[in-house]
């Protein structure tokens, strides 16, 4: 599967899978996650220790701002139903228009990083913020492939509940932390 990924992201090419079974889908959905969780995790990571190294200040993150604002049940909706519905509309259903294109790579690349780059947002704008972006954005652009890879072989919706799944693993411990009312620091 990894290889298949790997093979993807050198040379996209829109070939859908159309013989699997739905537990072969899953089975590979559940190894999608998995790789896409632990990649995020990994270059947070290497961006973390890259800004305490050379002491980076990004300012404070949306999240924070998102967290103090809202209920536990509005940032899930939009965190795990709202934002995966309306950037896999936005980031991954265009690409259906480029299914037998020449410019499909290009698509894919291009759309790809814009979603990565949308993520820059969260970031207090900052000439450090953004000569840092490329890797603050690395999880999300990331990410971004699997969404991709998955989307052209097993459609929109499979992204659509991968990208949810996604977010929903990393926002709930958040969630619970707040909604447990756990001091942080």
């Amino acid at each position: 599967m990894l290889e298949e990924l790997i093979a993807f992201v050198k040379k996209p090419i829109y070939e859908q899978d159309v013989n699997s079974q739905t537990a072969d889908k899953l089975r590979l959905f559940t190894k999608l996650l998995v790789l896409a969780l632990g990649s995020s995790i990994l270059l947070l990571i290497i961006a973390s220790v890259i800004q305490n190294i050379f002491n980076i200040e990004v300012g404070k993150h949306a999240i924070d701002d998102l967290f103090d604002n809202n209920s536990e049940i509005k940032i899930f909706v939009l965190a795990v139903i709202l934002a995966p519905f309306l950037e896999e509309l936005i980031f991954r259903g265009p690409l259906l228009f480029f299914k037998n294109s020449k410019y499909f790579s290009t698509a894919l690349y291009i759309f790809t990083i814009a979603f990565g780059l949308v993520h820059i947002s969260n970031f207090e704008l900052t000439t450090q913020v953004l000569l840092l972006s490329p890797l603050l954005v690395a999880p999300q652009v990331s990410v971004g492939f699997i969404l991709g890879y998955i989307r052209v072989k097993f459609g929109l919706i499979w992204s659509m509940a991968l990208h949810a799944c996604y977010n929903m693993v990393l926002i709930i411990p958040l969630l619970l932390v707040k909604f447990l009312d756990i001091p942080i620091e």
